[in-house]
């Protein structure tokens, strides 16, 4: 189906088409607005609800009925009862409100790492554009108190880094500025709760990442093994437009396309025929071809991370068919892991082949329904099933609901890409407007604040709804650091909190362990019987009956 680009009630509309997630098929750094995302960094809760209060009503125009997505289920809600309301309250409707609702939520084995909310970045790696905004994504997760995932590569595409092969494993990386700048600024921030998690893919192993990592920041930060994403079926790609460049990756060890070794393509290059080349990532477990070797060699690399120091491991896989996603909960369950995402198709991408995102994976909801399934069957067996991340096309607070409870009670959080890189994106090009001197330093693409954003405010603390709560929890001198991206980070979360409080004292849950499958149900037959959810008309209907009957 296509999903609409404008909403009226609210006053947003996409740029270009319209993704299930409800973000642009194509999310452009320079956007001047304005999707519901992209309007939330700015006013953050008022985005909740319809616009020109006092002048309008507003009705629904939901397309749940039609097709399976997480857009087809709907989330149940009930007139009587409260569960999980805190032990210093009562049950009274005075305690009983949406502010009262407890978001914390924890995920890990044997050691427990604590988030304020149950939200997650996706993996930002080597892609340039994680690189210009990394401050804005790792300053507010670390105020917000979520997870920040540095994803994979960032050591081998950084010219500065120096890495000597003629080493041992242990001490290849004789440096890594732009991994300790990543690093670095998330712990600054960093307080009890949320983390910063270093990804690892074939190349990152090869390199030496695991070994530099925990020599020198210790149990600061969580390692995690990486199989996929729900964007593609190959590793990671970055595009670069220096021949110089594509030569320097080469030597690096990674697969240049069209290879700049060539002296054809270096030819066509120089005269312009060719203008940039694709720098991609190997395929991990090429040497395998049986479940069990694939089992005993995950199992080694666990161990081996354990071994030389590493506390907490995790693992992100994507959008593989059942057999892989069964491999996944079924070898991090035994293994103790710390927490496992899965990612389905359409996951966003920062370089993917598009017609492979297009065309590739399990689409997210029939994934995360088999992984609550195949999770059931480990739990049945007495096994403590490893705690789960949802990922792939998720930006509402409607969508972190719903994938809670899809999985529950196994998802303890739900992973974000795309959509929580926007305020990051809108918050430099501000910053850069307002203030021109920094424009080159925070990457900003405006010379001047446009229409869409005057319409809010001149000034940082008009603009962010978020300002004031931010500067109260950290300082007025402090505040002064805070790159804008980061401000709008803090503020798009509150609405997301926000929102998410609000259908969760709804469904009468006031913590999320209290979240069950009972609080959504499918809009239509098919989703239910691909999901697993009852339909609308199903649920409760034979206690609706006793009623009746009474």
């Amino acid at each position: 189906m296509k999903f609409p680009k404008t909403n009226d009630a609210l006053g947003t509309v996409n740029r270009g088409d319209a993704a299930e997630s409800g973000l642009c098929t194509l999310c452009r750094a320079d956007c001047k607005g304005k999707c519901e995302t992209w309007l939330s960094s700015m006013v953050g809760r008022k985005l909740l609800y319809p616009r020109s209060f006092g002048l309008v009503t507003a009705g629904a125009n939901n397309t749940s009925h039609i097709g399976v997505s997480y857009n087809s289920l709907r989330i149940q809600g009930y007139a009587y009862g409260s569960h999980g309301i805190s032990d210093n309250m009562t049950d009274s409707p005075d305690d009983c409100i949406f502010p009262n609702v407890n978001l914390e939520t924890e995920f890990g084995k044997k050691e427990k790492t604590k988030i304020r909310m149950p939200l997650m970045t996706g993996a930002f790696g080597s892609t340039f554009i994680a690189e210009k905004y990394w401050d804005a994504f790792a300053i507010g997760g670390a105020l917000v108190g979520i997870p920040v995932v540095i994803g994979e590569n960032v050591v081998g595409v950084d010219r500065k880094s120096q890495i000597n092969f003629s080493k041992t494993k242990k001490n290849k990386i004789e440096s890594a500025p732009e991994l300790d700048r990543r690093i670095d600024t998330y712990l600054k921030y960093h307080d009890d709760y949320g983390a910063i998690i270093v990804q690892l893919n074939v190349e990152d192993t090869k390199n030496g990442v695991a070994e530099y990592v925990v020599d020198k920041y210790g149990d600061k930060c969580i390692i995690e093994l990486k199989w996929g994403q729900g964007a593609k079926n190959i590793g990671g790609e970055i595009q670069v437009r220096s021949l110089d460049y594509a030569l320097f990756l080469k030597k690096r060890g990674y697969i240049v396309d069209p290879d700049p070794l060539i002296p054809e393509v270096q030819k066509a290059f120089e005269e312009g025929a060719i203008k940039s080349f694709a720098r991609h990532s190997r395929l991990g477990g090429t040497n395998l071809s049986s479940v069990d070797q694939v089992q005993e060699d995950f199992m080694q690399s666990v161990e081996y991370l354990r071994k030389i120091g590493f506390n907490k491991v995790t693992l992100k896989t994507g959008s593989y068919g059942m057999e892989e996603l069964a491999m996944a909960i079924k070898f991090a369950t035994d293994a103790d892991l710390d927490l496992l995402t899965i990612d389905g198709s359409g996951g966003g991408t920062g370089m993917s082949p598009w017609n492979m995102m297009q065309n590739w994976g399990v689409p997210s909801i029939n994934l995360h329904s088999k992984a609550h399934e195949y999770a059931e069957l480990l739990s049945a067996k007495g096994k403590k099933v490893v705690d789960m991340s949802f990922a792939g096309g998720f930006a509402l607070e409607s969508h972190i609901f719903k994938a809670l409870a899809l999985g529950a009670p196994y998802t303890k959080l739900i992973c974000m890409g795309r959509g929580i890189m926007i305020p990051g994106f809108l918050g430099a090009n501000i910053q850069g407007a307002i203030n021109p001197e920094q424009r080159a330093e925070v990457n900003g693409n405006w010379n001047e604040l446009p229409r869409t954003v005057l319409q809010v405010g001149k000034t940082a603390n008009e603009i962010f709804a978020g300002y004031h709560d931010l500067e109260k929890k950290i300082g007025k001198d402090e505040m002064k650091n805070i790159p804008y991206g980061a401000i709008a980070f803090w503020t798009l979360a509150d609405k997301l909190a926000c929102g998410l409080q609000q259908l969760m004292a709804g469904a009468r849950k006031f913590s999320l362990k209290q979240i069950t499958r009972n609080e959504i149900f499918s809009g239509n037959r098919e989703t239910a019987n691909e999901t697993g959810i009852p339909h609308v008309s199903d649920v409760n209907d034979e206690s609706a009956k006793k009623i009746l009957n009474s």
